[in-house]
């Protein structure tokens, strides 16, 4: 009988796992990622920005620590952007060479009166298409600016190597919108992470 997949060589023998420490002189990020469920410690200053990334490890089927401090007295931007970078290096390095997972996640996530669907490709080429109108008026949820969740996906995106399409379908109350954008997406990614078998998910032979 042949192996499960849990148990063939190379594709959960070793803890899928990734570890990021980035320092500038705008931010100091160092945060750790494990591809199964866990815990979520994030501190990265921005309080809805927080709630979001547990959100991203409690869908997402990953325990996630994050401690991040930044020019918070200019704006949120950089902190929200180099957290995404440094989430896009740990889960490509979580990932090694990606045989046996899915390859391919979808989810559409409704929250009350918001809809929101993502479809992930662990393609190897970065491509990220957000089709988000976000609704007009208030522009911040406390101190996050909501522009910086396509900012946030486009670095996750780009040092992840992955293609991620957000389509938010529908929806007014624009804290409902952004978090069904991060558990949409969340849920896609464990999808695509999961471990199906034991060969590489591409004619190519890379990924």
């Amino acid at each position: 009988m042949p192996a499960s997949p849990a148990r063939r060589p190379g594709v959960k023998a070793a803890r899928r796992a990734g570890k990021v420490a980035r320092k500038t002189r705008e931010t100091d990020v160092r945060l750790e990622l494990a591809l199964a469920p866990g815990p979520a410690d994030v501190s990265t200053g921005v309080p809805f920005f927080d709630h979001m990334l547990e959100q991203l490890s409690k869908h997402g089927g990953m325990a996630l620590t994050v401690k991040a401090e930044g020019d918070l007295q200019v704006d949120a931007h950089h902190t929200v952007e180099d957290v995404g970078i440094a989430v896009g290096e740990a889960l490509k390095q979580a990932l090694h060479d990606k045989t046996g997972i899915a390859r391919y996640g979808h989810a559409v996530v409704p929250l009350d009166e918001a809809l929101v669907e993502a479809v992930v490709d662990l393609s190897g080429r970065p491509h990220l298409t957000f089709h988000a109108d976000l609704p007009s008026g208030k522009k911040f949820i406390g101190a996050y600016d909501v522009d910086l969740t396509r900012d946030f996906f486009q670095a996750l995106v780009n040092h992840a190597a992955l293609c991620l399409h957000v389509n938010v379908r529908y929806g007014r109350n624009l804290h409902h919108v952004v978090e069904a954008i991060f558990k949409a997406t969340a849920r896609a990614l464990r999808a695509a992470t999961a471990v199906e078998g034991g060969g590489l998910p591409s004619t190519k032979g890379t990924l």
